[in-house]
């Protein structure tokens, strides 16, 4: 890696993080033109694609590699400078990834406990806990909450806990889709509530009670989990809701009836990262891992 050129290596870096080759080019305080030469440059250079010129930008497998090597490049620079005292060294920025129900529950607070000095700047990106890691994967960002417990390769991985999902629905929707019929049979055909596509938290839920592939009905896409909390309490379908979330939807109105009591779910969690001797990147880790300790289950 020693004869990169770094000029090359952090433009592309720069395109991946604006997603676009002209923001890139205001940030770099160059032209597009020039952007995009020193990216084909570095392809030359490589001998092999580095970037798919879409709409957003893809990396490449090759491509991914040199990114996680511009970011790591890039955070010892800064924490080296801010070791040193240098004057401009600037507040630190760690991009995390994270699951939306973490960073609607606990995750937040974990951020708040970190001291604020040396600052810290979050630059969170929120997904599915089943697709973080592979922003990891990407160099897109330097840590994640994940499921996955095997570590990214050239990142570590640390248990954090399980997040419990309970499958719950107001009473009005109960007596109108539930009351009528077992469970394992009332449950395939009522309106359900999901996070966006990728979430199968429900399927996985409606298999394990009926055992049998899950029969499309009503299925309503909200894409937050605060108001994907409220659509479920406002009746508008039956959804996995994390027990950490139960307390404050209780406040609206009656309490949400649990389908199955004996029947939580569980879902581990991981907080992964790069290894790298960052001194911002392990204080984050203390943080989180503690306040996980305190609102997870073991």
């Amino acid at each position: 890696m020693s004869d990169l050129p770094l000029d090359q290596v952090r433009t592309l870096l720069a395109v991946v993080d604006e997603q676009s080759f002209d923001r890139a080019a205001a940030v770099l305080h160059v032209t597009p033109s020039a952007v995009s030469q020193r990216v084909k440059a570095l392809e030359r250079r490589m001998g092999r694609v580095l970037i798919q010129r879409a709409k957003p930008v893809r990396l490449t497998d090759s491509g991914q590699v040199l990114v996680r090597f511009a970011r790591q490049l890039t955070r010892l620079e800064a924490d080296t400078r801010a070791e040193l005292g240098l004057a401009d060294s600037g507040p630190t920025t760690l991009p995390i990834a994270v699951n939306a129900d973490s960073l609607a529950t606990w995750f937040l607070p974990a951020l708040a406990a970190v001291p604020p000095d040396p600052p810290i700047c979050f630059d969170l990106r929120s997904d599915d806990q089943d697709h973080t890691a592979a922003l990891l994967r990407e160099g897109l960002v330097m840590a994640a909450v994940t499921s996955a417990p095997h570590p990214v390769q050239g990142c570590t991985s640390t248990r954090l806990g399980r997040m419990r999902y309970r499958a719950v629905a107001a009473p009005a929707f109960v007596s109108r889709w539930l009351a009528d019929r077992p469970l394992r049979q009332a449950l395939p055909d009522a309106p359900v509530v999901l996070f966006d596509p990728k979430d199968d938290l429900q399927d996985r839920f409606v298999r394990s009670v009926t055992r049998r592939p899950v029969i499309g009905g009503v299925r309503h896409f909200v894409p937050s989990s605060e108001s994907f909390a409220d659509a479920v309490a406002a009746g508008l379908g039956w959804g996995m809701v994390p027990e950490l979330q139960l307390p404050e939807l209780r406040l609206h109105g009656d309490p949400l009836v649990d389908l199955a009591p004996d029947r939580p779910a569980d879902v581990p969690l991981y907080w992964q990262q790069w290894k790298l001797d960052s001194p911002a990147l392990a204080t984050v880790a203390e943080a989180v891992t503690k306040a996980a300790g305190e609102r997870l289950r073991t």
